[in-house]
């Protein structure tokens, strides 16, 4: 016996997946540059590795898991293209917060990094999150007309 699956359901799983594949793609142009940047190895160290190709493969992960989240919260409002830019910009400069001074430092050992040396040292991975989040923005709100 099969369960119909309700419209409601139907569209959370399409914002869910939507909102991971915009990650994704912001994930792989923010990866790109966290390579040239050489984070990666940095990444890595959240599972004990300093290779940069298992730094890559958590920052996908990372990124798609953060991409369905702005499906979750964020996709009903993105509605437009200056929606979709202007909240995925909002959206990164939050996960730029949450990621590189909050939850990684802890994750690491170390306490939050809100200092004002430590945000000014972080200003080329703002640009990295502001890019991811537009990224995924836009690609979420492009997935979401294309299936309608």
């Amino acid at each position: 016996m099969t369960l119909a699956q309700s419209p409601l359901d139907r569209t959370l799983n399409q914002r869910l997946l939507n909102g991971a594949l915009g990650g994704l793609a912001g994930g792989v142009l923010f990866g790109l540059m966290m390579g040239m940047m050489g984070m990666l190895p940095m990444i890595a160290g959240l599972v004990g590795s300093s290779s940069a190709i298992v730094g890559f493969l958590i920052h996908m992960l990372i990124s798609a898991i953060i991409g369905a989240i702005y499906g979750l919260t964020l996709g009903t409002l993105t509605t437009n293209w200056g929606k979709a830019l202007g909240l995925g910009a909002l959206y990164g400069v939050i996960w730029w917060i949450l990621g590189p001074l909050l939850l990684m430092p802890m994750m690491m050992g170390m306490g939050p990094q809100l200092t004002p040396e430590a945000m000014s040292g972080a200003i080329p991975s703002l640009i990295g999150h502001i890019l991811y989040g537009i990224i995924t923005g836009a690609v979420y709100l492009w997935l979401t007309r294309r299936a309608s």
